[in-house]
């Protein structure tokens, strides 16, 4: 016998299920999935660990800013078609969430090679050299030092937010000083100051902001040898496909050619200078 409410009910569980499927929010698809996944989920998710000028965090609003910021939104809205939604991480787990897929690309990765074995890099959008900074009224600091030997010496304290390329680089090369590993690079800019730490080791970038705002006592050395010399972009899951790399890689291509990343760091540049007078 057929039963008069099974077509109905089959027809309302089928209306039910479909207005079910329109109001669930668009979920991320796989790395293997590429861009088009992104555009799929409607929305481009970022991996953000606060390092001015890089990437900047307003405590307040929450907002983010700093020129890898910058470039990730326009490469979501001129590229992609979508919006971008920052996630807030930590150095120390800004590769591993990358992994697990907890957003589709991370900022201002440095491209080294023990990273490059767990994730891939885009081009680098800028270059990066880890240089020092110390109070030059400190008698411990030899006043003809000229690399980072000079500074590896027992009761010396180097200072490195934990987790970071600088950390990476410079902590192998330790083997008398003390190594400080703190959170943060405010931290980390915080334990010199306060001369917890005698020694800051940190990009050129951001140790020539830190000097430019303590003229009366700051002083940067870029050490010979050099400690590391390498590009930063942005990385993204090891399983991305080529070609949307390649994408990433063309508008990164031309973002530096036409001048527009050098725009973004002026600017980004600007913004710390003016939040630290």
């Amino acid at each position: 016998m057929i039963n008069p409410f099974q077509f109905p009910l089959r027809s309302l569980a089928l209306g039910l299920a479909l207005a079910a499927a329109l109001q669930t929010p668009a979920i991320a698809g796989s790395p293997e999935d590429g861009w088009g996944g992104v555009q799929a989920a409607g929305k481009l998710r970022c991996g953000a660990a606060v390092y001015p000028p890089y990437v900047m965090r307003d405590p307040v609003t929450g907002d983010y800013s700093g020129f890898f910021a910058d470039l990730c939104r326009q490469f979501g809205e001129e590229v992609l078609n979508v919006p971008v939604e920052f996630v807030d991480t930590t150095w120390d787990n800004i590769v591993a969430g990358l992994q697990a897929g907890k957003w589709d690309m991370s900022l201002a990765l440095n491209r080294t090679p023990t990273r490059a074995l767990a994730v891939t890099f885009s081009e680098p959008a800028v270059p990066y050299e880890v240089t020092l900074v110390y109070n030059k009224a400190n008698p411990k600091v030899p006043a003809d030092a000229k690399g980072l030997a000079d500074f590896d010496v027992a009761g010396m304290t180097i200072a490195v937010a934990s987790g970071t390329a600088m950390d990476k680089s410079v902590s192998p090369l330790i083997q008398n000083a003390t190594i400080l590993r703190l959170p943060s690079s405010d931290e980390a800019r915080l334990a010199v100051m306060s001369r917890r730490a005698d020694v800051l080791a940190d990009p050129s970038d951001t140790n020539r902001l830190f000097v430019e705002a303590n003229k009366d006592w700051a002083v940067a050395m870029a050490p010979t040898p050099a400690i590391a010399k390498q590009g930063v972009g942005f990385g993204l899951n090891a399983a991305f496909p080529a070609k949307d790399v390649a994408a990433l890689n063309i508008f990164i291509e031309e973002k530096v050619a036409t001048g527009q990343v050098d725009r973004l760091v002026d600017k980004a540049v600007q913004q710390v200078l003016a939040e630290g007078q």
